[in-house]
């Protein structure tokens, strides 16, 4: 896989990185945290700059968003309604609870879609239920930028740092990621609790 990396970035160098994080958004074959660390330690050893890397994999991030929030358009909640007025009852799910969903989304979705910028997988399928709500694109890729930017100029900048050993942060990420969906899980199961209580 490394040596396929730095083929495309040696031959197609920004526009490659660029390319290589738009397919990751949409259909991950390699994780970005692979390709930022490695860009930057790319930096270290050819004429690519950490500007150039930061700015290039942002941009094939947002491209890779707008293609997830557009097929979530093609998702809105009315089709949703009828695919559960007709499966509801096998999954459990009725009709107002989509509604309920998409009114927390709309409510708190532009800070989920910021935040869920910094959690591997999740960053991209975000994108999805930003379009089933119609979120406002100007402030969905707003959010965006600005999450995927912070998240890819941190990790260019440690691949920068690291040079060569590069591939220890990996270890690192491995452990954020696995932190991160515990207390993800347990947001969850807290929310639940609360949702039964209720009724």
């Amino acid at each position: 896989m490394e040596q396929w990396l730095i083929q495309i970035m040696n031959e197609y160098g920004y526009i490659g990185i660029m390319f290589l994080i738009a397919i990751e958004n949409i259909f991950p074959p390699i994780p970005s945290e692979i390709i930022l660390t490695f860009g930057g330690f790319v930096t270290t050893t050819s004429s690519l700059h950490i500007a150039g890397v930061i700015f290039a994999s942002t941009a094939g991030s947002v491209l890779g968003a707008i293609v997830l929030y557009i097929i979530g358009l093609q998702l809105d909640v009315a089709r949703l309604e009828k695919i559960i007025g007709k499966w509801g009852h096998i999954l459990r799910v009725k009709k107002e609870d989509v509604h309920k969903a998409d009114r927390w989304f709309a409510k708190y979705g532009y800070w989920t879609i910021f935040f869920c910028r910094f959690v591997s997988l999740i960053r991209s399928l975000i994108s999805i239920p930003a379009g089933m709500s119609h979120m406002n694109i100007g402030l969905f890729l707003l959010f965006t930028t600005l999450g995927t930017l912070i998240w890819n100029t941190v990790l260019v900048f440690v691949g920068a740092t690291l040079g060569a050993s590069w591939e220890k942060i990996l270890n690192y990420l491995e452990v954020y990621s696995t932190v991160i969906y515990l207390i993800l899980f347990v947001l969850v199961i807290i929310i639940l609790r609360k949702l039964v209580r209720r009724k």
